[in-house]
């Protein structure tokens, strides 16, 4: 576009530092196809660390509604790929990775020869449509590329990324019906309705630009694209799906089906001819921007201003290597795909949120300009609260900070005055419980990482946790719990709350605001107040104080508590084991409670209805496979028997996590799965962030180095380590005796070295 008024930069990469003259390179172990199958929702396209591009196939066009209800079957799409299916639809720009919900999948791009055909076709019959079957054997997958023969029109397809642009390279062979069709219509929870608007100009032979308006789990998401190709087009069109709409004012004066430059409707799907020589590459850069179109054209500019496909790959690539590098771990190759695809699931979200310039689109649905700051969106908090983000505070301070700024910037442009639940691309979507932003803020304030105003943070979790409407607040804060009639999450969420409020008064604390300190560390305390002692667990309880007679601590459906039982529920006072332990009857019994919980056998009917739980990420009743229980190995450190945190630790590592298409126990929910296999790699995880301390584990790897952001290193040694020496002998910490089972984030920060002595049997 040669009278566009945006300057031409260059993309400079940031090539990977290493400890040493030659690093081994560690793209190598990444496995993007792990978690694709079942309940992992991953997907295995392209994307550099937390790139708002993340370019993969669809797999199928299965909708959110059939007849009027939802489909249950939509739930395998939640990142748009299937590992059983057998055709590929399309490339889209769009997903998110491991969640329980879904949303996006916009731009889906599909080359096709022969007759143009402008639906998707149907798995069955791939023919039918312009989807293409497609075969494993003829698949790649790689950190930043992906690459696949799609079998119907013997087109080669790879696809690469930088941070706001997807790079498409389409080998055709010899035709003069070659064809792109960009499909405006498609989208991963996709309904009739959801596309509000959408709009394409074909600004010359090679450059086109338009955006896409959906009302899905973000109800006013607008996403604006600009979309080049390195070959003119001899012609173009496309076709309305829509119903016929009421008034269009006088368009109809045009033809406007084929070669017209403007086109705007509900359900768009468009097509861009070319004549193909044989084993002739045609290149496609599809820009994004959440601001405007101008702001998707800058960032293809800034970002990938030639056509050279490879220096993209390789860039992106350098990338990875530069974040995966931050923990250099030694072990078998098994191991190190298992902790390198982890590092790089981790390292998917959140998302950067803004254009090269630093424009955004706010909460307030207004243009912002991040001030010194990178602006972010995708916060599953509910889920990465509890160790992807105290992950970050030790490999990603500075990024994890802006991550906070994010969230102070959406305190402020919020009409609630909250900070997010789950937020993403502009939108609050409300989704799950608590209010984990303050997690968030305070672990980041307690363990020094807090460039921020400290104290406008803790105002605004403060206000946050005073929103007395927002899901029963007003019945905890008056009642010391939520009656079971008022919510019926009311008992999981008053332990969110009561965690949530201890991660308050800790900030508080650091701050010397103790008038605030006693005010929320006094809530905090409010977990007892669903404890039943006659049952034994935590247990919904009524408004005349009395607990529910009608209760089952195995059910997960409909007993007080989200996506999780109560025997699982009740060991979730990660900022109060002591107290907990004393509660439920001293340590014996504590102990017993959790032995039981591994090895009871939990029958599927307890967990038939609920769509994120599976026997895949179930050992006994322990349900690994969702994040309320991701604490529970360890809570044997505040025992008698903290050997048993070393036997538990090690099977879950085995049992959980594998390198196969159906490789994770659960859904990855943007990393906190594999965050927390990170960090019970290492040897040790942070059971109650908003705290400086890390309980012990058994670590897997054979040495590991954390290269700190600020200059120095934390060293992991193991001695005797094998899969039958699973229990710690001794631990060394700087070369003196370690004489707890605990160690302090100014222990790693410092730099230094931990030994573990590992053996055969427990002492």
């Amino acid at each position: 576009m040669k009278n566009t008024l945006i300057t031409i930069l260059s993309f400079v990469p940031i090539i990977a530092t290493a400890q040493t003259k030659n690093p081994e390179k560690l793209v190598q172990y990444v496995k993007p196809i792990i978690g694709t199958q079942r309940m992992g929702h991953t997907f295995p396209g392209a994307t550099v660390p937390f790139g708002m591009v993340q370019l993969s196939p669809e797999t199928d066009t299965v909708g959110y509604e059939l007849n009027g209800k939802y489909n249950p079957d939509v739930y395998k799409y939640c990142a748009g790929y299937q590992y059983d299916d057998k055709t590929i639809v399309g490339f889209s720009h769009t997903h998110f990775s491991g969640t329980g919900h879904s949303d996006l999948g916009d731009f889906l791009v599909m080359p096709t020869v022969g007759e143009l055909k402008l639906n998707p076709g149907t798995a069955d019959k791939p023919g039918s449509g312009y989807r293409s079957a497609f075969s494993h054997q003829n698949e790649v997958s790689e950190a930043n590329y992906y690459k696949v023969k799609l079998d119907e029109s013997n087109i080669t397809a790879e696809l690469t990324t930088s941070a706001r642009v997807g790079f498409h390279q389409y080998t055709f062979p010899k035709s003069d019906q070659a064809h792109i069709v960009l499909d405006l219509m498609s989208g991963i929870y996709n309904y009739p309705d959801k596309n509000v608007w959408t709009y394409l100009r074909v600004v010359n032979d090679s450059l086109i630009i338009g955006y896409r308006q959906t009302n899905g789990w973000a109800r006013t998401r607008t996403l604006y694209f600009a979309m080049a190709f390195s070959k003119p087009f001899k012609q173009f069109g496309y076709r309305n799906y829509s119903k016929r709409e009421v008034y269009g004012g006088f368009w109809g004066q045009f033809n406007r089906t084929k070669n017209f430059p403007e086109i705007a409707g509900r359900q768009l799907r468009t097509y861009f001819d070319f004549n193909t020589a044989e084993g002739e590459k045609i290149k496609i850069k599809m820009a994004i921007s959440p601001v405007s179109m101008e702001g998707a054209l800058n960032n293809m500019q800034v970002e990938i201003p030639a056509w050279d496909f490879d220096k993209v790959k390789t860039d992106g690539q350098q990338l990875w290597e530069k974040e995966l590098h931050k923990i250099v771990i030694d072990g078998s190759k098994d191991d190190k795909e298992d902790f390198y695809t982890s590092m790089y699931h981790a390292m998917i979200n959140p998302t950067i949120y803004m254009d090269a310039d630093g424009q955004y689109k706010g909460l307030d649905q207004n243009i912002h300009k991040a001030d010194g700051f990178t602006n972010y969106t995708t916060f599953s908090l509910w889920d990465t609260h509890r160790a992807l983000h105290p992950l970050f505070n030790i490999i990603e301070p500075t990024r994890n900070a802006d991550m906070i700024k994010s969230m102070l910037a959406h305190f402020d442009q919020s009409a609630e005055h909250m900070l997010p639940v789950w937020s993403n691309s502009a939108n609050e979507n409300w989704c799950m419980s608590g209010y984990h932003s303050v997690s968030l803020i305070a672990d980041a304030i307690v363990k020094g990482n807090a460039p921020f105003d400290a104290n406008k943070a803790l105002d605004a979790t403060i206000t946050t946790a005073n929103h007395r409407d927002y899901a029963g607040i007003g019945y905890y804060i008056d009642m010391g719990y939520i009656p079971d009639e008022k919510n019926g999450n009311s008992v999981s969420s008053t332990l969110e709350y009561a965690y949530d409020d201890w991660c308050i008064a800790q900030a508080a604390k650091k701050l010397n605001r103790m008038d605030v300190y006693d005010t929320f560390f006094k809530r905090s305390q409010n977990y007892k107040n669903v404890y039943d002692p006659a049952s034994g667990f935590m247990h919904p309880k009524l408004v005349d104080g009395t607990f529910r007679k009608a209760f089952d601590p195995f059910t997960t459906i409909n007993q007080g508590f989200i996506e999780g039982n109560a025997w699982n529920y009740t060991l979730y006072v990660p900022h109060d084991p002591a107290g907990l332990i004393k509660l439920m009857g001293g340590n014996k019994r504590f102990v017993t409670y959790i032995d039981s919980l591994f090895s009871y056998d939990l029958p599927d009917k307890y967990f038939a209805e609920t769509e994120d739980i599976t026997k895949d990420g179930i050992i006994g009743n322990y349900v690994h496979g969702n994040e309320p229980s991701h604490q529970v190995a360890y809570l044997y450190d505040w025992t008698d028997k903290p050997w048993k945190t070393q036997d538990k630790i090690r099977m879950i590592l085995k049992k959980m996590y594998k390198n196969t298409p159906d490789g994770l126990g659960g859904n990855d929910d943007t990393g906190q799965m594999s965050a927390w296999y990170i960090f019970s790699a290492l040897g040790f995880y942070p059971v109650a962030p908003g705290s400086d301390q890390y309980a012990i584990g058994s670590p897997a790897v054979y040495h590991a180095v954390l290269n700190l952001e600020n200059g120095k290193t934390f060293t992991i040694n193991t001695k005797n380590q094998s899969d039958k020496n699973v229990y710690v002998q001794k631990i060394l910490l700087n070369g003196k005796v370690l004489n707890s089972y605990f160690i302090s984030h100014t222990d790693i920060m410092s730099g230094g070295e931990i030994t573990f002595v590992m053996g055969a049997k427990h002492i």
